[in-house]
């Protein structure tokens, strides 16, 4: 572990200096493209206007055939797309992979300047932060770029779980971390083959009544690893996001876990799928009914000191900071989506 005075020195002689905060950024879902098909190359432009993240997808999902057409698509589609101010990323491949290597040193050379976030799949421990950490320093100042590259960990072992706290605080790099729950279900040996959701056998059931038959209520599998994701994320002030609802088919599902991942704490979540987009943007961005009651509440109480009565509920310092947590975000969703920014009266 770096001691605190070290921990944000640059790790290369002419790397950049790491962020002290994290930029401020909208980041309701991080979609994914896989690159090395022409086709959906050909979409990002008109994709890039409707995300808040577009991420080039380099590791489950390519294959293996594909994985070096997927890494020049990207480099490809990240010359040729004007960003604006959507976040472009890029999923490489696990560290204990063939094609890593190449990932990183090819992408970094020749898009390194553009691109904002290398997400890490199958982090198990700060040690796989520290690597990509050095290497990220060192080409950064090999090639002049000027602004660091961030990491953004994927939770989908165990082990990965186990050491989130540790993985959190490995480097001022850290941007976030997202749920994995595929890969996570499988190294646990959970008796389930889908992507994210609950699961109906995963339940608790109703009180006997006689010889009624007992209701049984599905619970959610994810729940106490998206609270221990982010409280980790939240004491280290980065960003938790949940990972993939793989069933596109049903989208109330998806929205539902969307939006229990949301009220735990996550900023974002992925978009595989078009249809997934306009969840995110819905469920990751603030009702404009809370909105109001909380731009109330900052009114009523401007420092956050005292208490207050709203429409019959008393105000103080901790729904005030639960208000300001609201109204920041309106603020940053308002700034990109103008008609949310009518809604919000901001």
């Amino acid at each position: 572990m770096k001691l605190p005075r070290q921990f944000f020195k640059p790790l290369a002689i002419g790397a950049p200096a790491p962020y002290r905060e994290l930029p401020v950024q909208l980041e309701r879902m991080i979609h994914f493209v896989p690159p090395h098909l022409e086709k959906m190359r050909a979409k990002v432009p008109d994709i890039a206007k409707q995300v808040d993240v577009v991420l080039g997808n380099l590791e489950d999902a390519i294959p293996s055939d594909a994985k070096e057409a997927a890494r020049r698509g990207f480099i490809e589609m990240a010359k040729a797309t004007d960003f604006g101010s959507t976040g472009l990323w890029t999923r490489i491949n696990c560290l204990n992979s063939p094609w890593v290597l190449d990932d990183i040193v090819e992408i970094v050379s020749e898009i390194g300047g553009k691109l904002d976030v290398i997400m890490l799949p199958k982090v198990e421990g700060a040690w796989d932060v520290h690597y990509l950490d050095q290497l990220l320093a060192q080409l950064e100042a090999k090639h002049a770029i000027g602004k660091p590259i961030l990491i953004h960990a994927i939770l989908e072992t165990a082990e990965g779980v186990k050491n989130v706290e540790e993985i959190a605080s490995a480097s001022p790099r850290m941007h976030g971390m997202s749920l994995g729950p595929a890969d996570l279900a499988a190294s646990r040996a959970m008796k389930t083959t889908r992507v994210g959701g609950g699961h109906p056998d995963y339940k608790v059931l109703a009180d006997a009544d006689g010889d009624k038959p007992r209701a049984g209520y599905q619970q959610d599998l994810w729940h106490y690893t998206v609270g221990k994701m982010v409280d980790a994320c939240a004491a280290n002030g980065i960003k938790p996001f949940y990972g993939p609802f793989g069933d596109f088919s049903d989208l109330a599902a998806c929205e539902s876990q969307f939006r229990n991942a949301f009220l735990q704490g996550c900023v974002g979540a992925w978009s595989l799928h078009p249809t997934q987009i306009d969840i995110a943007k819905r469920v990751f961005s603030p009702d404009p009914g809370e909105v109001a009651f909380a731009l109330k509440i900052l009114e009523a109480m401007p420092d956050g000191a005292g208490a207050v009565m709203i429409d019959g509920k008393m105000q103080d310092d901790a729904t005030w900071k639960q208000a300001k947590v609201i109204v920041d975000l309106a603020r940053i969703v308002a700034a990109k989506d103008p008609e949310m920014g009518k809604a919000y009266g901001l």
